[in-house]
């Protein structure tokens, strides 16, 4: 049976990549497949353990998928069932957004108020173990799969971080991940600050609700739109929030092999503030959705961006179904600023470098002193 097994998935193999050779018009690729079919049985019938092949197979479609870039990856059903939930707004688990690079998990941010963010998680650190288990290997699913789990569990992360010798060990306990996307209030009693945590399927909504409600009940001078540790999300709520602050003119165009994926969005008219002064804060965890609105305000001149560089992730992933009730995402585009300029492992730089002071740093905080630096831009 387990010979069967194999010989059948690699005749099917060969069928969905004999399309692709004559794309390609690679000689050798029906060679390579006969190749890929040895070693599995080579695997089945020598390896020193007997090995479940379709956890195999798995971890062959995620090896191709992440040859490609640190965002492509295969998901089971059940991690795609979870993914689903992510994009509404309620999941469980730490709190983090999370890519691959040179095979370790690299925290891109972690989300405010999050477990995560709580036990100190920062943009930028690797995490190499994951309770006992080495991450080097995994796949970027197997990793999330290793750090779901109950709530109220507690899992250990190992993490190295630039600048320090030693690892780091991080004791988390697993909660219900709530994303309140937007929060607001009128600091100093005349700017209206607007912290954008995700861009999730509500965000411009809740967004656009709180600026009219700050307009007619407390007519701010100016804006502060807070986009530190926000690790993006949907590229359509990035387009509606860049929208409320821009007259018009384009916002973001995305670039891929296929026609469809070769797009331009444009601001209609009408800015939600009217004019009024706009600064975004930003940081090495503001990310992909968060880089489209910043690269966007900065480029028309609209905001004045303040703090650090950003991630630096230009890529645009589709999630696409697959018939076994799970999915792959996989990058299909990558996007442009308005300027023309791709920010993939760049990132949006500030117009106004202020970096953030002390360990245990909080935005919105009396220390916070990039806000602080904001409010008095604003009230001079």
């Amino acid at each position: 049976m387990k010979k069967i097994f194999i010989l059948t998935f690699v005749l099917i193999f060969s069928f969905t990549f004999s399309k692709l050779s004559f794309a390609t018009n690679d000689k050798n690729i029906y060679e390579k497949i006969d190749l890929f079919g040895e070693v599995l049985e080579k695997i089945n019938k020598e390896y020193v353990e007997e090995v479940n092949q379709s956890d195999t197979i798995d971890a062959a479609i995620n090896g191709v998928l992440q040859s490609l870039d640190p965002y492509s990856a295969y998901m089971s059903p059940e991690l795609f069932k979870n993914m689903q939930t992510d994009t509404q707004g309620k999941f469980g688990g730490l709190g983090i957004e999370i890519g691959m690079e040179s095979g370790v998990v690299k925290v891109v941010s972690p989300i405010d108020d999050t477990p995560a963010f709580k036990a100190g998680i920062k943009a930028g650190d690797y995490i190499v173990k994951i309770d006992n288990v080495q991450v080097q290997g995994k796949s970027l699913m197997e990793a999330v799969k290793l750090m779901r789990g109950p709530v109220g569990s507690s899992i250990e992360l190992t993490i190295r971080r630039k600048g320090e010798k030693k690892a780091l060990i991080k004791k988390i306990t697993r909660e219900i991940i709530v994303v309140k996307s937007v929060e607001g209030k009128i600091l100093d009693k005349k700017i209206g600050y607007l912290r954008l945590k995700s861009f999730n399927s509500n965000s411009s909504e809740q967004l656009v609700k709180k600026i009219k409600d700050f307009e007619k009940t407390k007519n701010p001078h100016g804006y502060i739109l807070d986009l530190r540790n926000n690790p993006g999300g949907l590229l359509t709520q990035a387009i509606n929030v860049t929208d409320f602050f821009l007259d018009d003119g384009e916002i973001v165009s995305t670039k891929g092999r296929r026609i469809i994926e070769n797009r331009r969005f444009f601001a209609r008219k009408g800015d939600e503030l009217k004019g009024k002064p706009l600064i975004v804060l930003i940081n090495n965890g503001s990310a992909s959705a968060s880089e489209i609105v910043a690269g966007a305000l900065k480029d028309h001149k609209r905001a004045i961006i303040l703090g650090e560089k950003t991630y630096g992730k230009g890529s645009v992933q589709s999630i696409i179904p697959l018939s076994d009730g799970g999915g792959i995402r996989l990058t299909v585009s990558k996007y442009y600023l308005p300027s023309g300029k791709s920010i993939s492992d760049v990132g949006v730089a500030p117009d106004i470098f202020i970096e953030e002071k002390g360990e245990n740093f909080k935005a919105n905080s009396p220390s916070d002193n990039q806000l602080n630096y904001a409010l008095k831009l604003l009230t001079l």
